[in-house]
């Protein structure tokens, strides 16, 4: 059975993604990247290395990355085999999306939640940044 194996990322949609990121930068220390996000390292044993990150990132306000939801958030999990949970979902009735991704960092999938929340798995690769 496929398993999530943490959470990969907490994406919320913003007025001015790059003020409020640094608005978390000066006032919270976070450490943004070039990318707008921010990556809080950690190390567990089920991450391929033995290490990976969570995700922590404003999006702009007019973004289509959460359609079909009109929610201003998105979740994401990792997950240790994409593939056989999206088979899960789609055994279970939910409604996944068709659409896949394939990055240098890992496999994402989507599907939406009973209350319209869309959200993304990722795969990570061994490579995953940390």
């Amino acid at each position: 059975m496929a398993r999530v194996t943490g959470i990969g990322g907490v994406f919320f949609k913003a007025r001015d993604p790059r003020t409020l990121a640094a608005w978390y930068r000066d006032l919270l220390g976070l450490d943004i990247e070039e990318t707008g996000a921010v990556m809080f390292a950690w190390s567990d044993d089920p991450q391929p290395g033995g290490t990976g990150h969570t995700v922590w990132g404003p999006f702009d306000s007019q973004t289509r990355y959460f359609d079909p939801s009109d929610k201003p958030f998105m979740i994401n999990f990792r997950v240790d085999d994409l593939d056989g949970m999206l088979t899960q979902l789609r055994e279970a009735g939910v409604a996944v999306m068709d659409a896949q991704d394939s990055e240098p960092y890992g496999r994402f999938g989507w599907f939406m939640d009973p209350e319209g929340n869309k959200v993304e798995l990722w795969e990570p690769t061994a490579t995953a940044p940390i």
